[in-house]
């Protein structure tokens, strides 16, 4: 047997056993030999009536006897019909409080009133009367899920954290996602500006929102994911619910023209700073499109080797410290300051290996003034547009295509 089918096989979710007519030391029907149920005879052969029989009761317990794996989230519950709950106590085996749990008014049913907990063994003891008043009282275990079937997600804008006009939301899901409808109906949205927003998965673990435009200045954005109990797919259970609320800043877009060797930054629509540029040589274009500033550093190590050169390789340089570092992409398209032996070549040529090189007044102005989320734009290179997942290049797949899944 695979180890998919065991999963299968020990998995048990929401399935009601039915001990019907619990004979051995159970719940079950008396009769006297010779006599109609119900009836008996005395010394003087009149036949009387007996008490009332009681019926034989039938015990739905979930989960069965000896389940592993089970969803916490899924209350436990013992249900009796022609009897009643008279005591029900669900505790962890290794110790700890009694869960707590109610019974229904009429008797018949017991239900949970908490959550379990993930990874936790559990002993399960019930006593029910039959008609007559006889009590039977059963004891059983299960296992809810393990840490090898715990599921959880992580969201980015990061809570609490305030963002660019540009910046994404990211969902990163522990374990892959089977039913993609089915979890953006868990997730709960609200932009305050009013913006729709999309969703674009790049594959079972990780999906994009945005929306049409960019955020506009001063948007706050809520991620509430309700995903506690909820099943991923392959028995994948999510072990918390996740929630990210972040603002945005001013609309901030750095346009950098290749034609012009410029970049002219915009805020909230106007004209703020214009700086000369340089751009990527020959051999390492800079890619066009947009882009989102996705990390800074005052001070950056930069080796040769991360974009694969090594000695001796045309465009190899040693290890080096940038300044002014505004990253890009991951494969290591930065804005930042030029270095010296650069300096008069910019706003007249290209010589960088595809990052967008500054003065070091200027360089310092766009350090200080951008931030993380921000755009910048980049034309008339010739080169491709930054793929989505080079940075965060989303803005560059068309609205129409973004928002199908």
């Amino acid at each position: 047997m695979t180890e998919v089918a065991k999963r299968k096989t020990g998995k048990v979710v929401a399935i009601i056993g039915i001990c019907a007519a619990i004979a051995a030391g159970g719940i079950g029907v008396a009769t006297v030999p010779g006599l109609l149920p119900g009836s008996a005879s005395n010394d003087a052969g009149t036949v009387q009536s007996a008490a009332p029989e009681a019926k034989p009761v039938e015990l739905g317990v979930t989960p069965l006897d000896g389940a592993v794996e089970w969803n916490p989230v899924v209350g436990p519950q013992v249900k009796a019909v022609n009897g009643k709950i008279k005591d029900v106590r669900l505790v962890p085996a290794d110790g700890g409080a009694p869960v707590q749990g109610k019974i229904s008014p009429d008797g018949s049913t017991w239900t949970t009133l908490e959550v379990l907990k993930f990874k936790t063994q559990y002993n399960y003891s019930f006593t029910v009367a039959d008609s007559a008043g006889k009590e039977t009282t059963r004891n059983q275990t299960f296992t809810t899920v393990s840490a090898a079937y715990e599921a959880d997600a992580s969201i980015y804008p990061r809570n609490g954290t305030v963002a660019g006009s540009g910046q994404p939301i990211e969902i990163n899901f522990s374990e892959p996602v089977l039913d993609k409808a089915a979890m953006e109906k868990r997730v709960a949205i609200t932009v305050s500006s009013g913006q729709p927003v999309a969703w674009h998965w790049y594959s079972d673990k990780k999906v994009r929102i945005r929306p049409e435009a960019f955020w506009a200045a001063g948007t706050t954005v809520t991620v509430d994911m309700k995903l506690l109990g909820v099943d991923f797919g392959n028995g994948m259970i999510g072990n918390g619910d996740v929630t990210s609320t972040f603002t945005t800043g001013p609309q901030r877009i750095a346009v950098v023209d290749d034609t012009t060797k410029t970049m002219n930054v915009y805020i909230d629509g106007k004209l703020a700073h214009t700086a000369p540029v340089s751009l990527g040589g020959e051999d390492w274009l800079s890619p066009t499109g947009y882009a989102v500033i996705m990390e800074q550093e005052r001070h950056s190590n930069f080796n040769a080797g991360t974009i694969g050169l090594k000695p001796g390789d045309k465009g190899y340089y040693p290890p080096l410290v940038v300044e002014y570092a505004n990253r890009l992409t991951w494969s290591g398209v930065y804005v930042h300051q030029a270095l010296e032996a650069a300096w008069g070549a910019i706003g007249r040529a290209n010589v960088s290996h595809g990052c967008v090189g500054l003065l070091p007044e200027d360089a310092a102005w766009f350090f200080n003034n951008m931030k993380t989320g921000d755009v910048v734009q980049i034309l008339n290179t010739g080169a491709p547009a930054v793929e989505p997942l080079e940075g965060f290049g989303d803005w560059n797949i068309p609205w129409a295509s973004y928002a199908q899944r």
